[in-house]
C-alpha cells in the first residue's frame, strides 16, 4: 500500500510518500506500526487529534478499515482563509 504524507508529517518523516507492507487492519493499527518504526514516525503520530487521514482518497477516521486499501494519506486539518 502507498501511504503519503502533506504539510508538517511530512516535514517530520522526511519523505512525501512511501510504500509498505502491513498486516494492520485499521488505520490505528497502522500508526501503530508506524510509530514504532523509529523517532520521526513518533513525532509525526504523536497527537492524532492534530491529523487527518484519508483511505483511497476518502476522509475517513482513524478506526476505519484497511480491507482492500491502495493508498493511505496522513494531513493536518485544512484551513480557510
Amino acid at each position: 500500500m502507498d501511504v503519503l504524507y502533506f504539510a508538517w508529517v511530512r516535514e517530520r518523516i522526511g519523505i512525501p510518500k512511501e510504500r509498505i507492507e502491513t498486516e494492520a487492519a485499521t488505520v490505528s493499527e497502522l500508526v501503530d506500526e508506524l510509530r514504532s518504526r523509529e523517532a520521526r514516525y513518533a513525532a509525526a503520530f504523536a497527537d492524532l487529534s492534530a491529523l487527518r487521514v484519508a483511505v483511497d482518497q476518502e476522509l475517513s477516521d482513524f478506526d476505519a478499515t484497511l480491507s482492500g486499501a491502495r493508498e493511505v494519506a496522513f494531513f493536518p486539518p485544512m484551513t480557510g482563509g
